[in-house]
């Protein structure tokens, strides 16, 4: 079983991290692809493009031209521990022991617009290129072409060391890249509802958060048969039969 997660915009490469081991992508050679393009664009242009205040883009076209080769502790953070924003606040990876990190590694990965995918231990150096970035490159205009079918033929290939089942915790602006419908494994696609008003509803604040408990859930459990998601029972949710299918699995909070 092998659980997709989504990146965070806010990231945190102050604090130390509290383990040094570590692992390089897998796709940086295609990172350098698409950091050459983006250190092509000015501060405006950045600004343009991601739909940034001056700023923000000032920031992450600094980013842009310092991001080099090869990575190190000195420069670059694990990704697990250097995301952070509402899914990793759920899975407050800060606080999973070194056996919790390993099994991460083995059945966790991050989507990402800059690096493809990720592993948790993966080193990542600071950076914000959303998957749905209209970024013109080599392979077409966006990002979507740009990895093209590669990421999923490398989530293909490490599903099918974990049972061949794909758990969808990531957004659908992310998950989109893989093309779901020519994964030739199985789909299970958690969903969080909330009541509110007298109905169950996603309430994005909470879904992200929950994505985040569920990972947690997952590693901490050393879960990798999908059944035993159904005993997921963090901050208040449970398993709705009622409201589940085969392939969407309904989580629901009274509170």
């Amino acid at each position: 079983m092998l659980t997709i997660i989504s990146p965070a915009k806010t990231l945190d490469f102050e604090s130390k991290p509290g383990t040094d081991c570590h692992t390089q992508p897998k796709f940086l050679a295609q990172s350098q692809a698409l950091i050459d393009e983006l250190q092509q664009l000015s501060v405006s242009g950045i600004a343009t493009l991601m739909k940034l205040s001056d700023k923000l883009a000032g920031l992450n076209s600094a980013r842009f031209q310092t991001w080099k080769q090869p990575f190190d502790l000195d420069n670059s953070k694990q990704a697990v521990l250097a995301f952070k924003g509402d899914v990793y606040s759920g899975l407050d990876a800060d606080t999973i022991d070194q056996e919790g990190l390993d099994f991460a590694q083995q059945h966790l990965r991050i989507l990402s617009g800059l690096y493809g995918v990720l592993k948790p231990l993966d080193l990542i150096q600071p950076y914000r290129l959303e998957m749905g970035t209209q970024l013109a490159n080599s392979k077409g205009k966006n990002l979507y072409q740009f990895w093209g079918g590669q990421l999923r033929t490398e989530i293909e290939s490490e599903a099918s060391q974990s049972d061949a089942v794909v758990v969808n915790l990531a957004s659908n602006e992310y998950f989109k890249v893989l093309e779901a419908k020519k994964l030739n494994i199985k789909v299970i696609t958690p969903v969080f509802k909330d009541l509110k008003g007298g109905q169950y509803k996603i309430i994005s604040f909470y879904a992200k958060k929950a994505r985040g408990l569920m990972s947690r859930y997952i590693i901490d459990h050393r879960i990798n048969d999908p059944e035993q998601l159904k005993s997921f029972d963090s901050d208040g949710y449970r398993f709705s039969a009622e409201m589940s299918n085969g392939v969407d699995w309904v989580f629901i909070r009274t509170a």
